[in-house]
Formats: C-alpha cells, sequence, structure tokens
C-alpha cells in the first residue's frame, strides 16, 4: 500500500477481506468443480467491483485506472481465476459505457454493474489471433440490422453470459472494416461450442461463440462503422493492466505461501527459512514483484491521464508482470518441494491460473514487438 492514498488503501483492504472471506476458501472447489461463482461475483458488484471504472450515472463506481489495478490485484489473492473474468467483464462495461450513445448505456450498464447479468468480449477467432485485425466474423447491412455469420474462439463466460462484445466484420480487409456489436444472449443464430478443458482458469467457462445469420440491430453498433478496432484495441490497453494486476496478485499470495512454508518445513534438521541459498530467492521474489508492481502503478496512471505513451506504456507493464510474477508463483511451488505439485496447496493452482496471462490480452511477443515498433519508430 505504499504511496496510495487513504481513499485507496480503504478500496484495498475492503477487495482483500472480501478475497479472504469470499474467494479464498472457495478457489480449490471453484477450480476443481468448475464452478462459475456468479453468487460470489454479484457479492463483490455490491461492493462496486461490476463496474469499477465506469461512469456512475449508469451504476459505475467511476474509479481511476489505478484504483481498479489495486482492487483486482488484491481480489486476485482470494481466486485469480474468478478476478481474471472480472476484469474481462469490466472492460466490456466500459466499452459500452465509453463508447456507447446515452440510450446504450442506461440501456446495457445497469445490469452489468450490478452483475445481473454478465458480458464477453469477443474478438479472437481460430484463425486470427494476435493478428486481429485478420478476423472474418462478417456483418452484413441489410436495413436497419446487421446479418452476422462467424465464430469466435477462446472467450472467457461464453455460453454463460448474457451479453456479447463483438468485433465483426462491416467492411473491406484489414482494422478499418471492423465495427464493433453488442448481442444479447438467445438472438436467435447465437450458439456456443463445447466447454473447453483448460489447464487452468477453470472458474470460468471458457467456448467458441458461433453466428449463424444472427440479425442483430443497427442500434446495438457502439460507435460509427469502421471504429471497432480501434475500440478493441483501446480497450485492450486497459485489459493488458487488468490482467497483469491479477498477476500481481496471485504471486503476492505465492510469496506469502513461501514463506509460511520456509518457516514451518524442517530439514536436515533446521527450518528451510535458515537456508541461505532460499533466503537469496525469497529476497528476489519479493523484489521482483515490487518492481513489477510499480511497472503496472505507473502505466493505470499514464492510461488514466490519456498520455501518448500510455498504450506502449502498458504492454511493458502487460510483458514485464506476467512473466514475472509466473517466475515467482513457479518459484513459490519450488519452494515447497512434493509439496507444491499437491492439489491441496494453494501454490499450484496460483502458478496454473497465471500461465495463460503472458498468453491472452496480446501474447507477450506481441508486446514484444509493440514496445520494439514504438522505439524504432521514435
Amino acid at each position: 500500500s505504499a504511496g496510495l492514498t487513504e481513499e485507496q488503501k480503504e478500496f484495498q483492504k475492503v477487495a482483500l477481506d472480501f478475497a479472504a472471506k469470499e474467494m479464498a476458501p472457495h478457489m480449490a472447489e471453484w477450480d476443481e468443480k468448475e464452478i462459475f461463482p456468479v453468487e460470489t461475483m454479484r457479492k463483490a458488484a455490491q461492493l462496486g467491483f461490476g463496474g469499477i471504472y465506469v461512469k456512475p450515472d449508469v451504476g459505475g463506481s467511476g474509479l481511476s485506472r489505478l484504483d481498479t489495478s489495486i482492487i483486482f490485484e488484491a481480489l486476485s489473492t482470494g481466486c485469480t481465476s474468478t478476478t481474471a473474468y472480472m476484469s474481462i467483464h469490466n472492460m466490456c462495461v466500459w466499452m459500452i459505457d465509453t463508447f456507447g450513445n446515452e440510450e446504450q448505456r442506461r440501456r446495457f450498464c445497469p445490469s452489468l454493474c450490478s452483475m445481473e447479468k454478465f458480458a464477453s468480449y469477443c474478438l479472437t477467432e481460430p484463425g486470427s489471433g494476435s493478428d486481429a485485425a485478420s478476423l472474418l466474423t462478417s456483418a452484413q447491412r441489410k436495413g436497419d440490422t446487421y446479418v452476422l455469420n462467424g465464430s469466435k474462439a477462446f472467450i472467457s463466460g461464453g455460453g454463460d453470459t448474457d451479453v456479447y462484445v463483438v468485433m465483426c466484420r462491416t467492411g473491406g480487409p484489414g482494422p478499418k472494416g471492423i465495427s464493433c456489436l453488442v448481442l444479447e444472449k438467445g438472438t436467435p443464430g447465437l450458439s456456443f461450442g463445447k466447454k473447453e478443458k483448460k489447464v487452468g482458469w477453470n472458474s470460468q467457462p471458457t467456448r467458441a461463440v458461433i453466428f449463424e445469420d444472427c440479425v442483430v440491430p443497427v442500434d446495438n453498433r457502439l460507435g460509427a462503422e469502421g471504429q471497432g478496432f480501434s475500440i478493441a484495441m483501446k480497450g485492450l490497453n486497459g485489459g493488458r493492466i487488468n490482467i497483469a494486476s491479477c498477476s500481481l496478485g496471485a504471486a503476492h499470495a505465492s510469496v506469502l505461501l513461501a514463506q509460511e512454508h520456509l518457516t514451518v518445513r524442517k530439514q536436515f534438521g533446521e527450518p528451510l527459512a535458515n537456508n541461505q541459498y532460499l533466503q537469496f530467492r525469497l529476497a528476489e521474489m519479493a523484489t521482483r514483484l515490487v518492481a513489477a508492481r510499480l511497472m503496472v502503478r505507473n502505466a493505470a496512471w499514464a492510461l488514466q491521464e490519456g498520455r501518448e505513451d500510455a498504450p506502449v506504456l502498458c504492454s511493458m507493464a502487460k510483458l514485464f508482470a506476467t512473466d514475472e510474477c509466473f517466475a515467482i508463483c513457479n518459484q513459490a511451488l519450488q519452494m515447497h518441494g512434493g509439496y507444491g505439485y499437491l492439489k491441496d496447496y494453494a501454490v499450484q493452482q496460483f502458478v496454473r491460473d497465471i500461465r495463460v496471462h503472458q498468453i491472452l490480452e496480446g501474447t507477450n511477443e506481441v508486446m514484444r514487438m509493440m514496445v520494439a515498433r514504438n522505439l524504432l519508430q521514435g
């Protein structure tokens, strides 16, 4: 909490308490039984965590990107997988709040901020992951409607959520031909693939989302035709901060678990905590965690201020924090020895849940490309 305002410390405390009482005791069960903890998330929404950086006039909390990062880091200490879904949900509501007109904001945002309804972000396709501008899902204009055809892959919440923010092609090839539509569950022609079996992130379902002649009113388009790619990228700047923050929470929890284990576990007649090699590794883990946290918070502040360098700082923070935090969690597992590989011990779940953070919201290879491009265009 160093450097935070009193108000931010209060947000942090509320989120940490919620994580400890409402999430951590159920984390392993949600993972093992693949439970999507809807009621727990609705309790979080009562604390203002359903639309953290959404404007208050439609039910949001109106907080800053830095406030949001602090909250997601704290919640992630209780269950990283569930918090990561909540971060995606928040990103979707922000898109509608920011790029929607007044009618759209008032129609969709209040029930999403309360988490009466849940949202999914639909960008990735079977043939376009990192190359998002090549997406093929098409929306043909017919009068005052679009007819949507195509499919999306790896959609968090897919099938269980109520609102789908979909990037689709309304024009020619490339990013300028992409628009953004909002679909509701129950739309004729909207269907879902099988539930994917994943290494981690098991408290949120992942499915393909399929569109077969889905008729969507033009009134459900966010922004102008051709603005969809820009909306998607602006959403992802915040999404990268959010997912990096979830990694921070997992790493923080793993450092504490390692610290406790080293103190309790004895080998060769003395606690592991007396071993200088392990002391040094623990010190490195804590140092890397603090460095990653500072990078993420700096990028969150830059995004909030609308600085020109915010996108590249978000890419740097996402790259650095997700790589470093995975290494921290993995080292914490190693310090547990054989126990770390047992599902009775939480550290292995943190490892499994944050591994995917190096892949989604833009792979870390793409983050490197974006940073390098920014430097070379300098």
